[in-house]
């Protein structure tokens, strides 16, 4: 618990503190801001320009037990309308509301990293899998009794799969604690950003820059401390490989993280967890506190001396953006979780102006394997430009849902039926911001030469309406814009609008013409990777489902040709002529 004082409390805790006083009151009253500012050094607009900016934290009473629904696509294929009434007969108000008895809070939420167990839900950020109308009655009934969500809550399936080489499985293969930090000993640092850079490890989180190099740099520059923030920030819609990777070896990730320290020479770093997966919060800290026991973590700490590093959790509050990095950063100081426009890079200048080192928690995972399997055998992996493994999360019209490990330059065609993806009409590569594939992209390859992928794939079989997916992904672009450059906040929209008129059957060649040209307008000037990619799948779609847009191609659309202005003011037109008739 984080107790306020009279003296000025440093900024990057407020988060902490609005956690700690919703935790308690459900709510963030007026006189808490009031309070908060003070205490902070800071206006009351500024506090509440913090607190409005995250989907998780309420100004008014969001109940005793406070649910969240997962309005994703891949939520709703799988029977969330069902659920969401379930709810709300049980407990009595629609979606969007407080119970009566200010028991109940019913909310949606955007993708909450449990893709593979559908439908989900989260109730005071407990998880709830595969729920059912029954289930939703049962729960029900327990709160009501006393029982606490934590009590009787799920444990996620971490649901791995293996691919046919499962002798070549890096990530989830048996790991011994504290094993890979034995090269500290008798290594440099630049020894071991060397051995990263031969290693041709890129960033899993969807960028893929090099982490060497990254790491290279943020080494040369000098500062008097240093920062390295682990982005456990897993927002893509239909991703959930880090989620699975903190549940079953977050001794990797700790691993990881001291890895890159002594690389750049940090001295502090910091967990950035979605708020989301709140639940796995103290797995974690218990990891850390036994890294700590073991003198791993510290001042002067054994794996190498002088080294002096150690490592916090910094709990998000619901913001997609803050997956990129320095939105991220901001959120960690206590700001709004808006992306800066990169004068400089983290690198040179990030968390309180300091180097600062940004990475995935997938790739803070695979650096001690690195070490433990050797550089030469994890290059022997994969293909030349991307060697090694890659974990895929895979949901939707599947039979095999759930995490997979495959190798680098695996064929789609046959990872689909690895998967159990029978009829697949629309794979959706790498979320929402990455790519629509068809059948014509079956017979590539899964590498950073032709496919890469930061770690979604949703499939959507022959029953799907593509406009209505699309509609799903433009709705959380536009909800999860920051609203702070104006090509994303306002170009989104109107983007949404086109596909509105799509569904609605009233699009036309200009409309279409209008969602190309504004594509590329989002895409080059916004500020950050949302404004960027948001328009990705819609234009895919267009161009590799021609079939499904072709109506919409016409310069009339089907509605306007069958308006008649004459047919339609005919009786109009009979009715006047009537009455004035009378004064002639």
């Amino acid at each position: 618990m984080i107790m306020l004082t009279k003296n000025k409390v440093d900024r990057s805790q407020l988060m902490a503190v609005l956690w700690e006083i919703q935790r308690k009151k459900r709510h963030i009253a007026h006189d808490d801001i009031t309070k908060i500012a003070k205490e902070f050094d800071l206006s009351r607009m500024e506090v509440e320009g913090v607190l409005t900016f995250y989907h998780f934290f309420h100004r008014s009473d969001c109940g005793k037990y406070t649910i969240y629904l997962n309005n994703s696509i891949i939520s709703k294929h799988n029977g969330m309308g069902s659920i969401q009434a379930a709810f709300e007969k049980e407990i009595g108000v629609p979606l969007g509301n407080l119970s009566f008895d200010k028991m109940f809070g019913l909310y949606e939420t955007a993708c909450i990293g449990l893709s593979d167990q559908e439908p989900a839900c989260l109730i005071n950020f407990q998880p709830f899998t595969n729920l059912t109308p029954e289930k939703v009655k049962t729960i029900i009934s327990k709160l009501r009794n006393g029982e606490k969500p934590s009590d009787f809550c799920d444990k996620p399936k971490s649901n791995i799969q293996y691919t046919p080489a499962i002798d070549r499985t890096v990530f989830f293969k048996p790991y011994k604690d504290f094993s890979s930090l034995a090269f500290l000993k008798s290594n440099k640092p630049e020894d071991l950003i060397e051995l990263i850079k031969k290693s041709k490890l890129a960033g899993r989180g969807g960028a893929f820059f090099p982490t060497g190099l990254k790491w290279q740099f943020a080494r040369q520059n000098k500062a008097d401390i240093k920062y390295l923030i682990c982005n456990a920030d897993e927002g893509e819609p239909g991703t959930f490989k880090d989620r699975v990777l903190l549940q079953e070896h977050p001794e990797t990730l700790i691993e990881g993280m001291i890895l890159a320290a002594y690389a750049v020479g940090a001295s502090e770093g910091i967990v950035y967890l979605r708020g989301e997966y709140r639940y796995l919060k103290a797995a974690i800290e218990k990891v850390i506190a036994s890294y700590k026991k073991y003198n791993f973590l510290g001042n002067n700490i054994a794996a190498k001396e002088p080294f002096n590093f150690d490592i916090h959790v910094h709990l998000g509050a619901g913001a997609y953006i803050c997956g990129e990095e320095t939105a991220l950063i901001h959120s960690i100081e206590g700001k709004r979780g808006e992306p800066s426009t990169k004068v400089v890079f983290p690198v040179e200048r990030g968390y309180k102006d300091k180097p600062t080192v940004v990475n995935n928690v997938e790739t803070l995972c695979a650096v001690p394997h690195i070490l433990e399997m050797g550089v030469d055998k994890w290059l022997s992996l994969g293909t030349e430009k991307t060697p090694g493994t890659k974990l895929l999360s895979v949901s939707g019209d599947c039979k095999n849902k759930g995490i997979y490990e495959i190798e680098w330059g695996m064929n789609f065609r046959e990872f689909l039926k690895i998967i159990g993806a029978e009829n697949p009409k629309m794979i959706q590569w790498s979320g929402p911001s990455g790519n629509a594939l068809s059948e014509a992209d079956f017979d590539r390859t899964i590498s950073g030469e032709d496919l890469i992928c930061g770690g979604s794939v949703m499939v959507f079989d022959e029953t799907r309406d593509i406009p209505t997916i699309l509609k799903h992904f433009s709705d959380f672009f536009v909800d999860e814009s920051c609203g702070i450059c104006v090509p994303c906040r306002t170009g989104n929209f109107l983007l949404n609008r086109k596909i509105n008129k799509m569904i609605s059957g009233v699009a036309n060649r200009k409309d279409m013409i209008d969602i190309k040209e504004w594509s590329h307008i989002i895409k080059t000037t916004s500020r950050c990777g949302l404004g960027q990619m948001s328009s990705n799948s819609l234009n895919d779609a267009i161009e590799k489902f021609p079939k499904v847009f072709e109506k919409f191609m016409a310069d009339e659309s089907a509605c306007k040709k069958s308006f008649s202005l004459e047919k339609a003011t005919a009786d109009y037109d009979r009715i006047i002529n009537e009455i004035t008739s009378d004064y002639e």
